[in-house]
């Protein structure tokens, strides 16, 4: 069975919709032979990121970046995990009150290091999260997690 991780930093109400949305659509019910593990980044590990076969990673943007648990995330997984999880699928969320751009930034510098591969085009959006963008939400996850399907 593929497995799909769910890395996130999700303090807020509005992230905490973005999350669920994400996952109600990785276990959407057309998605078949997928296990979904759910990871707060503050607690994912090198050995998480090498179980798993493909990533969802959700972050809100934090003065001009992200925050400081999926920094960590990626400061503590960046090193095995670049060797081993390269061509790997994955997406991100952004979600920020004024500014994403520099945590955009960030996470494309990063997953481009890590040779990920981009199979859903990442939700960034600013504000409280309305009905499209847990629409969104829901299928950025059903997107990634069908990537694994066999």
């Amino acid at each position: 069975m593929a497995r799909l991780l769910i890395v996130h930093h999700s303090p807020s109400p509005n992230l905490q919709a973005i999350l669920a949305a994400v996952v109600a659509g990785a276990n959407h019910d057309d998605i078949e032979g997928v296990d979904v593990v759910v990871r707060e980044a503050l607690s994912a590990t090198v050995d998480d990121v090498l179980a798993a076969d493909g990533y969802v990673i959700g972050t809100s943007a934090n003065i001009g970046y992200i925050s400081g648990a999926v920094k960590h995330f990626f400061d503590v997984t960046f090193d095995r995990a670049s060797q081993e999880t390269q061509k790997r699928p994955f997406s991100y969320w952004v979600h920020g009150r004024s500014d994403t751009s520099g945590a955009e930034r960030a996470m494309e510098s990063i997953t481009t290091g890590l040779g990920w591969a981009k199979v859903s085009e990442p939700l960034c959006f600013l504000g409280e999260p309305d009905d499209d963008h847990l629409a969104q939400a829901h299928d950025l996850g059903a997107t990634v997690a069908a990537s694994l399907m066999s």
